[in-house]
């Protein structure tokens, strides 16, 4: 497995009280696998990728990845936020080679690995520019270039599309799927969309309401070439807003 997650909680202390926001989480991600992770607001879908990142460490349980266990954030993992968090005094260029200069990658080469990740996300031509001059799903798509850039063999995605307007955000969505056909990564993907959550995933994580548990974890069976309109696409789509739903009215009662 690539990623292994095994009995993890997360609790915290607020207002002088302890509040569970995670419970022995079990989850394994297989190498080369997109999985997307539903669940009502507030049910710890953040709280666990960000314990997966190494940005938190678990009240209980642990992480592994490649059969060790993680102690911190690593070089292995890249994250995209939902914010673009891009450096605004540097070019386009210069936000995708920063980790790079961090490792030390020589001129050159790391010139080279710029200038195939901003071609593989359709941004060869605004590699001067800044992100001021950028629209909002162009800053996406330079968030994505700069964690490939690095090379992670894992990808932690925390609602990188939920900014977004519904146009842009089908875009993106598309262009992650090409992006994983030709150069696939492990994927965790956080969204509070099941449309696409049904689009991009191999497999679907449904957690529960506050504290968060697996309630359960759906298949996606529609191979690559995926049709938001088809019968099939639409029936995963009710069995998984059925069983958010079961968990929403869970907050409600």
């Amino acid at each position: 497995m690539s990623i292994q997650v095994q009995g993890v909680s997360k609790s915290f202390t607020a207002g002088g009280a302890r509040h569970a926001a995670l419970t022995d989480v079990d989850l394994d991600v297989a190498e080369r696998e997109l999985i997307c992770i539903l669940g009502p607001s507030g049910c710890g879908k953040s709280t666990l990728l960000n314990i997966v990142a190494g940005f938190l460490p678990p009240t209980s349980g642990r992480v592994l990845v490649d059969g060790r266990a993680i102690s911190g954030p690593g070089a292995d993992r890249g994250v995209v936020f939902q914010e673009y968090v891009l450096f605004p005094w540097l070019t386009v260029a210069g936000n995708v080679a920063f980790g790079l200069e961090l490792k030390a990658v020589p001129s050159d080469e790391r010139m080279r690995i710029v200038r195939h990740y901003l071609t593989l996300v359709g941004l060869n031509a605004h590699a001067d520019k800044y992100p001021v001059q950028l629209s909002g799903g162009m800053k996406q798509r330079v968030a994505i270039a700069r964690a490939l850039a690095n090379d992670p063999a894992i990808v932690l995605m925390d609602e990188p599309f939920g900014a977004l307007d519904a146009q842009t955000r089908e875009v993106l969505q598309d262009e992650l799927s090409r992006i994983q056909s030709v150069e696939p990564k492990t994927i965790l993907f956080v969204t509070h969309s099941i449309r696409e959550a049904v689009y991009l995933a191999d497999r679907v994580v449904v957690m529960t309401s506050a504290p968060g548990r697996i309630k359960q974890v759906v298949p996606i069976k529609l191979g690559e070439t995926r049709d938001r309109f088809a019968a099939e696409f639409t029936q995963y789509e009710s069995e998984l807003t059925r069983l958010v739903k079961e968990e929403v009215a869970k907050v409600h009662e």
